[in-house]
């Protein structure tokens, strides 16, 4: 975590001694449903996920064990961070050994003595992992101000000054305890909490405060409204004390401006100790909201249409409202002596106001993005007068000039769109050059236009390399521009340990849109810039230490790994044989092109010519399309969030009425092509060839990898290869591939969007377009298994089961953690003639345009799984590049992220 890090929530279900449900779960061994609790507390906003195993009629340590296991293999979960929460040492520990990544513990204390204390923490130090402190020493737990910031000062001095623990990763929990309890002694616990708060950030550098939110509404549990107030008032005093963590259902947050002001008033008086009798008023309250749910909805309001034209053009921005834009505008033009004062004066103060509610979490992304279309159109519409006049337009009055791209060979954009829709909302001047953007254009555009920033974006792994490149040739070209980096593959780590060192200027990662803004206002003043490219460089140079830590990842030999592959028995398995249909309500058999194909109903290729858009409507998986809003949530409980929840179902509704557009119009095309082949696994183990018809040749070849990590007793280390039958069982068995779009048309329906000023629509339907894509997928893979295929002719599944993969076989993607190497895309283009049957393209990193596109193989066995390759040892890398017909130096270039050592210069 570095400075620039906003507050971060830590997921608190999954705890068996605060969550009565996931105690039943874990002790039922319904693992599966527990794993839902997780998803659901990453959905709903956390950050970390804090695993408790502490009940006496549990195994804690097996539970621990085999739950973090099982979490590892949920790309949707593990991508948070892990807490590991005991107050047993040995269920930390054994927590600790199953963790992918950075971990924490929760937690270490002093009560026991400063010899354990240190013993603990050298451990953590061993395993790399961050550590909670409580405020607890020998005389028992922290309450008063003076003992927290005591005991964090103490442990603070052994750990830094003993240990060298580095002082990012040791965080404070300073005992939130309830208030308002009737007991006079505790009316100050949330006091002395915020007071030592800062105090503690203030004298230990670099350390973080935590706690667990829940414990100071206590008293009023059973009244969630009351119990939702007081959370978001302790938080809205003690995040800028310095809290910046805390144990919380993120779910269940009230908006602080939403609570209504008397209910406000006295959970300020009680967190803040204000007076004698704020718990009495507090209970008197309390009793109007028991059982209440979310507040009513706001009655539609027109009384501001009669406020002054500046308030007019304030309220129509920050509401997203563009029906009275043009008439207001002029409006202000009359007033103005020039027509850039309108721009410069109403608008940018409306815009002000909205930017400082996004950075306030007072607004959602969705509405930032009409804010910026009403501006937009606002600013448009003075164009023509401005240049009548030959005024100068608003540049040099501006926050700053972004020029921003994705990178060449990526085709990805949406992030990066709403990204440039957030900085333009805070006055930043941004230049989009769009996607696919060679290296010099970035750079030449960069020096044209006198850039202060220059963003990139990428969403494939092989763009990480391309950026590595663009800061390269930043570097040779002595540039001193400020770099961010942004998109789903990147990360903090590769920007540290790839991108860092080959620029001398500012290099900073940026997470998502809502953190653009204040890095980008700190890289464009000098002074500001200079602090905090200081602070990047110490903690990147920390980073780097731990990244070549983890080099030391202990790997198996790669014979040691195939033998230690997924052992089938093949000889109680007879993999079902293609059912082949000569013609489909969507499509018919093809002729096959690839050598050896007779098409003699033992191989298949299937084209979807014109697939009915409305057809996949139904499948839509939702909650993606909510978070490429950076809306965190489930659907359709989303819907209904107290917080989020209004929001949300406008976003719906106005993607219900694109949709039906869509349709109607005719938008959008969607094109897929399947292809079923006899298949076997080569003698290597690792390779999957595609055979000719009567089995006799080898027509294509499925290269894969294998884990090679050192893995404990019983775990398999896997690769794709192990699902598919091997040549020596005799076994005949099959494999499939797809690929599948549903975006042609869509990049013209954005440009025209934005042609109008309206980033709001082109935004979704760029993300409308993606859905669709998956539920196109979504829909080719039940298909395959239920009638092309055919291996489950009666599978009957809903569409929550689909989602949530509850049937046989799997379609990983070349790509994706099963089978990362992206050349994979190759041999599924040549086998399924995928750019003459689609029109899905591949560019030279081999991302899919249009973007919005998913391809993939299908595997059908029962128990086929997804897995993570993660790192693999140069013996691998030079067998792949041999199986390949590359040199060594091509495989590390594509195999990049997944190399356990560094590769020569």
């Amino acid at each position: 975590m570095t400075s620039a890090t906003n507050f971060i929530n830590i997921g608190e279900r999954t705890n068996v001694t605060g969550s009565a449900r996931f105690r039943r779960l874990i002790k039922e061994e319904d693992y599966d449903t527990a794993l839902e609790v997780a998803r659901n507390q990453v959905e709903n906003g956390a950050q970390i996920i804090d695993v408790n195993m502490d009940e006496g009629m549990l195994d804690s340590v097996e539970a621990m064990r085999k739950f973090l296991n099982l979490m590892a293999g949920e790309p949707d979960i593990a991508r948070v961070p892990v807490m590991v929460d005991s107050s047993k040492w040995e269920v930390i520990e054994a927590g600790l050994q199953c963790i992918q990544g950075k971990g924490m513990v929760n937690s270490i204390s002093l009560k026991e003595g400063e010899e354990k204390f240190l013993e603990q923490a050298q451990a953590c130090l061993d395993y790399g992992a961050a550590v909670v402190v409580m405020a607890f020493d020998e005389d028992g737990q922290a309450d008063t101000e003076d003992r927290k910031v005591e005991i964090a000062q103490r442990a603070y001095k052994l750990l830094t000054e003993t240990l060298d623990f580095p002082p990012e990763d040791i965080i404070f929990d300073l005992n939130i305890f309830a208030i308002a309890t009737g007991i006079e002694e505790h009316n100050n616990y949330a006091n002395d909490f915020i007071n030592a708060t800062k105090r503690v950030r203030e004298t230990c550098p670099g350390c973080h405060v935590s706690g667990g939110l829940s414990n100071v509404s206590f008293s009023f549990r059973g009244n969630e409204p009351v119990r939702r107030a007081m959370h978001s008032v302790f938080l809205y005093h003690a995040i800028p004390a310095g809290l910046d963590m805390a144990i919380v259902n993120a779910g269940q947050l009230e908006v602080y401006d939403d609570i209504p002001d008397e209910l406000r008033e006295a959970c300020e008086d009680v967190v803040l100790n204000r007076r004698g009798d704020a718990t009495e008023r507090l209970l008197e309250i309390a009793e109007q909201y028991k059982g209440e749910g979310a507040k009513a909805e706001a009655k539609q309001d027109t009384a501001w249409r009669d406020q002054p034209v500046e308030k007019r053009l304030e309220h129509a921005l920050v509401k997203g409202i563009d029906a009275y834009v043009t008439e207001d505008t002029e409006e202000a033009r009359q007033k103005a002596d020039k027509p850039l004062e309108v721009i410069e004066g109403p608008l940018m103060d409306g815009m002000n106001v909205v930017g400082d509610l996004f950075g306030a979490g007072k607004m959602f992304l969705p509405q930032v993005v009409k804010s910026a279309r009403v501006m937009k159109k606002a600013v448009a519409y003075l164009m023509p007068y401005i240049e009548e006049e030959k005024a100068e337009n608003d540049k040099g009055s501006n926050n700053g000039t972004i020029i921003m791209a994705t990178v060449k060979g990526d085709v990805h954009d949406i992030g990066k769109n709403i990204v440039g829709v957030v900085l333009q909302c805070n006055n930043f001047e941004v230049i989009d050059l769009g996607v696919m953007v060679p290296m010099n254009e970035i750079l030449d555009a960069a020096e044209k236009h006198n850039a202060d920033v220059i963003g990139l974006s990428g969403l494939i792994t092989p763009s990480l390399d391309e950026m590595v490149n663009v800061a390269a040739e930043m570097q040779r070209r002595g540039l001193n521009t400020p770099l961010l980096i942004g998109g789903a593959t990147t990360s903090r780590a590769h920007t540290a340990v790839k991108i860092d060192p080959a620029y001398d200027g500012a290099v900073m990662w940026v997470k998502d849109a809502s953190r653009s803004v204040p890095v980008a206002s700190r890289m464009v003043n000098k002074a500001s810039r200079e602090k905090l490219v200081a602070e990047l460089k110490e903690d990147y140079d920390k980073m780097r230490e731990r990244h070549a830590a983890k080099r030391q990842t202990k790997f198996l030999t790669l014979e040691a790994a195939r033998d230690n592959r997924v052992q089938l028995d093949w000889s109680d398995y007879a993999p079902a044989a293609p059912k082949l249909p000569a013609e489909t309500p969507y499509a018919k058999r093809q002729p096959l092109t690839y050598k050896g194909a007779t098409d003699d109903g033992v191989s298949g290729l299937y084209v979807f010519d014109d697939f009915p858009i409305d057809e996949l409507i139904d499948t839509i998986d939702w909650t993606p399309f909510f978070l490429s809003w950076e809306m965190k949530g489930r659907y359709p409980d989303i819907l209904n969030d107290p917080n989020k929840g209004k929001e949300a179902r406008k976003l719906f509704d106005d993607a219900q009425a694109m949709l039906k557009q869509i349709v109607e119009e005719k938008w959008l095309t969607a094109r897929g092509v399947v292809g079923l082949f006899p298949a076997r696994t080569a003698t290597n183990f690792d390779d999957i060839e595609v055979l000719s018809d009567d089995r006799s040749d080898v027509v294509s070849v499925v290269h894969q990898l294998r884990q090679q990590a050192e893995h404990r007793k019983g775990v398999p280390n896997r690769s794709l290869a192990d699902f598919v039958a091997p040549a020596a069982s005799g076994v005949d068995d099959w494999i499939g591939g797809f690929a599948v779009t549903a975006g042609l048309g869509s990049s013209e329906k954005v440009e025209q969007f934005k042609a109008e000023h309206d980033d709001y629509n082109a935004i979704l339907v760029e993300a409308l377009a993606d859905r669709l894509a998956e539920s196109f997928a979504e829909w080719m893979h039940r298909y395959v298994r239920t009638t092309i295929w055919g291996y489950q002719p009666d599978e009957d599944l809903g569409n929550a089961e689909l989602i949530g993969e509850k049937y046989h076989g799997i379609r990983p993607a070349p790509g994706y953690p099963a089978c990362p190497e992206h050349t994979g895309k190759d041999t599924l283009w040549e086998l399924l003639d995928v750019e003459n049957n689609t029109g899905i393209q591949l560019t030279e990193s081999r991302a899919m345009w249009p973007g919005a596109a998913v391809s993939g193989w299908y595997f059908a066995h029962p128990d086929s799984r997804y897995f993570v390759v993660g790192r693999v040892a140069k013996d691998q890398v030079r067998d792949y590049a041999d199986r390949k017909g590359w040199a060594v130096e091509t495989a590390e270039k594509w195999l990049g992220p997944n190399l356990g050592y560094e590769p020569e210069a």
